[in-house]
């Protein structure tokens, strides 16, 4: 009768917000003029497995599985490679080409706060924008989805296309470029002396570990730093960055888009900008989401390696903001009403005037516990529910209702429309803000 170690079953609150913070997202892609999609969970292992595919990392995590044909098959572990098989098997398509995708995703990894085994991801892409454009639009859609949610944020971001250019003036060899990109790349989780260690244990020559010592201890590099002492100025990887950097600025994003030198994400398949958001306040350490650009991709599926088609995505990490939003105060019941018969005579009257509230868009209930008033409103309260509707003999007689703001800590006796009136102009929209 237990879960699978790192699944969760979802119900009632926890699942009203899970579906409201889905709602809110969906509806800022939407203005972004993004188009919903949706992909097979079940895969072809071949798929997955792609040169091209997530890296050796997240390959260790894969759930692979046969059919009863001995197919080899395997559960997505992300949505951008179906997403880039889509692109690829439709050589028709109209670029750009621009969508979101909300589904589950599967890999067998360690379990942890705000990590899962199955778990939802949400995910933007883009298709055939070559230019910075690409990233500083899913960059503000980030920031202006995180303000809406209202989790304050950093958006922290680099070019691999300049670390490695970087890694290649330091001596780094190139086969050892994606180890130590790795390494680089958890300077937050394990701190200056833990990606020392790393980085001695990977063979490197000592001057370069002396090299790329003297960077990581400023804390942090700045791009000026990074280029200066090894001419890297008219670099492509620079280039980018400085283009990156002056769209960033006129869209004023630069206040919350800070440039990280040695960021490199743990996915293989990112050949330009990456772009990781974090909590600004420090005290929740997990990713929230991040992306990037992956311009070989769609191409290696779609056989036209050589010419690469550009692509560039973001990932909202639902289960880390859910980590977040989940205590905050505020997201209490989602019923708006109750409605409370006084008296059996009444029950009748008390259900049609739910239908009635239901029918104007009002969530709404009708009491059925056999408990005493006082009770029963005490209930309420704890609850969080707003409003409350009474109706007995009395009441009846006069064609009205009595309406409780609990909020308020006022009754008021009304005709009905007048109390479906009041709870669509006072009820407060919902907001995450």
């Amino acid at each position: 009768m237990q879960n699978v170690k790192g699944t969760n079953d979802y119900w009632g609150e926890e699942q009203a917000l899970r579906q409201k913070v889905e709602a809110n997202l969906k509806e800022l892609f939407e203005v972004y003029d993004y188009d919903g999609m949706e992909t097979p969970i079940l895969n072809e292992e071949a798929l997955l497995t792609s040169k091209y595919a997530g890296g050796e990392e997240i390959l260790k995590e894969m759930y692979r599985l046969s059919d009863q044909g001995k197919r080899n098959l395997a559960l997505r572990y992300d949505l951008t490679i179906p997403f880039a098989k889509v692109v690829a098997s439709q050589p028709a398509l109209q670029l750009p080409f621009k969508r979101y995708e909300i589904g589950k995703v599967f890999r067998d990894g360690p379990v942890k706060k705000g990590r899962l085994r199955e778990f939802t991801q949400c995910d933007v892409d883009c298709v055939g924008i070559a230019g910075p454009e690409g990233e500083a639009e899913l960059m503000q859609l980030a920031a202006a989805a995180f303000m809406k949610l209202g989790i304050p944020i950093v958006i922290k971001w680099n070019n691999r296309k300049f670390l490695t250019e970087w890694l290649v003036r330091v001596g780094v060899p190139i086969d050892a470029h994606l180890s130590v990109m790795l390494s680089l790349d958890k300077l937050a989780k394990i701190g200056v002396e833990g990606v020392k260690a790393e980085l001695a244990m990977k063979g490197l020559r000592d001057d370069v570990l002396t090299r790329i010592a003297a960077f990581i201890s400023v804390e942090p590099p700045t791009f000026e730093q990074m280029t200066g002492e090894f001419e890297l100025d008219q670099s492509h990887g620079a280039e980018e960055v400085r283009k990156l950097q002056l769209l960033l600025s006129q869209s004023n994003l630069d206040t919350v888009c800070r440039f990280d030198p040695f960021l490199s994400r743990g996915l293989s398949f990112y050949t330009g900008t990456v772009y990781e958001i974090m909590d600004v306040t420090g005290i929740y350490s997990s990713s929230l989401g991040g992306g990037g650009r992956y311009d070989t991709i769609v191409g290696h599926f779609a056989g036209s390696e050589d010419a690469g088609i550009p692509a560039v995505g973001l990932s909202f990490g639902l289960e880390s903001i859910m980590e977040m939003l989940r205590n905050r105060e505020g997201h209490g019941s989602r019923t708006q009403t109750i409605v409370v018969p006084l008296g059996q005579e009444a029950a009748g009257e008390a259900f049609r005037m739910t239908t009635e509230l239901r029918l104007a868009g009002i969530r709404a209930r009708m009491a059925s516990e056999k408990r005493k008033l006082k009770k029963l409103l005490a209930s309420v309260s704890e609850q969080g529910l707003r409003f409350v509707i009474l109706i007995g003999s009395d009441e009846m007689a006069l064609n009205a209702v009595r309406l409780k703001d609990m909020y308020e800590q006022t009754e008021t006796m009304m005709p009905m429309d007048q109390a479906i009136y009041c709870i669509e102009r006072i009820y407060p929209p919902a907001s995450f803000s």
